[in-house]
């Protein structure tokens, strides 16, 4: 079994200002008199975009490993640097015992890539697209031919199997990337958002694979914004955002770091310091935060819809309207609401 490992890694991407910016009105393309192309007056400083930004990982052989953040959070970079498709700016990673950056034809064999979106070959039909793959890692005739049969009727496309891929859904198309994926039967399997925009079927049917797949010892990492997937599927978890790690461990030991457990999102007419202090004084409170202006507060308990009439009691003696109460239950998203101010999906 195989598993995996960062350390320090750090990803800064450069890219143009945008359209327009600081290049004076459309169709302005001359320069004044006595400055050339070229001059350093002419030349700005690319902006800086830190995607990753120290980010150490240490992910068990035979595991299924969800990493989690919002958009933008680094996920997909990471899955990019560990996959050989993008080049760190520092740090290191490992598949097993081998260095991504050193030994890249070695780390290609062992590992399957299924990228947000499908990019498959539309001229093909989908038993082509397997057979194909499978020669590509050096597989018999023979044993592609029983391989792509197998994975077709496990992915449920057996019926579509000698069709131009053109014409499939986006579901199917899904399913046919992760099947290319496992086709060489790799040791790491990397699934970047893999269930994004499925159908619920679809996405049962996926993790039903994902599991199947873990079970005969290969290792996942599996990237993804919906908490119900990663509570799911991962045996552990990381939450990153801004490029850093911000908490790691099993669903349930994440679940219960957060104060409390249950979050109560509160919405006022407007906001009150006495107010809060005095929510802060209830039995069973953890913690109080405003979260913005307008009149919101976020109350961290260990008790949920019991703790409403007092809140309200409270409002009404320091004169201030409760417009709204949202409770939730411990969740991953909490925790990271906990950690951000923000939501996952953001």
């Amino acid at each position: 079994m195989v598993g995996i490992r960062t350390r320090d890694l750090r990803k800064v991407y450069n890219s143009a200002p945008p359209l327009g910016a600081g290049a004076g009105p459309p169709g302005a393309r001359g320069k004044p008199d006595g400055e050339k192309a070229g001059d350093k007056k002419d030349k700005q400083p690319k902006p800086e975009i830190v995607a990753l930004n120290g980010l150490s990982l240490d992910i068990n052989a035979g595991e299924v490993f969800g990493l989690l953040g919002p958009n933008g959070a680094g996920k997909s970079t990471t899955v990019g640097i560990l996959t050989t498709r993008v080049k760190p700016t520092g740090g290191q990673a490992w598949i097993g015992d081998h260095d991504v950056w050193k030994e890249q034809v070695v780390v290609k064999r062992l590992i399957g890539v299924v990228a947000q979106r499908p990019n498959l070959d539309f001229s093909l039909t989908a038993r082509e697209i397997l057979l194909f793959h499978g020669a590509y890692f050096g597989l018999s005739s023979e044993e592609r031919a029983k391989r792509a049969e197998k994975l077709l009727d496990r992915f449920k496309l057996t019926d579509r199997a000698d069709q131009m891929v053109r014409g499939f859904s986006g579901g199917m198309m899904q399913r046919l990337s992760i099947a290319r994926a496992m086709m060489h039967d790799p040791q790491v399997l990397f699934l970047d958002e893999p269930s994004a925009g499925l159908d619920p079927q679809t996405k049962l049917l996926l993790w039903e694979i994902i599991r199947e797949y873990n079970q005969t010892g290969k290792t996942i990492l599996l990237t993804t914004h919906y908490m119900e997937e990663a509570d799911t599927l991962a045996h552990r978890i990381a939450i990153i955002d801004h490029g850093e790690k911000i908490a790691m461990g099993t669903p349930a030991e994440l679940k219960s770091s957060i104060p409390g457990g249950y979050l109560l999102r509160l919405r006022f007419g407007q906001h009150s310091p006495v107010l809060l202090q005095r929510l802060q004084s209830i039995a069973g409170v953890r913690e109080v935060r405003k979260t913005n202006d307008d009149g919101s507060a976020d109350l961290y308990a260990d008790r949920g819809g019991q703790l409403i009439s007092e809140i309200a009691s409270l409002a009404v003696a320091a004169g201030v309207e409760l417009h709204d109460v949202h409770i939730s239950e411990p969740s991953l998203e909490n925790l990271f609401l906990h950690h951000t101010g923000r939501s996952l999906r953001e």
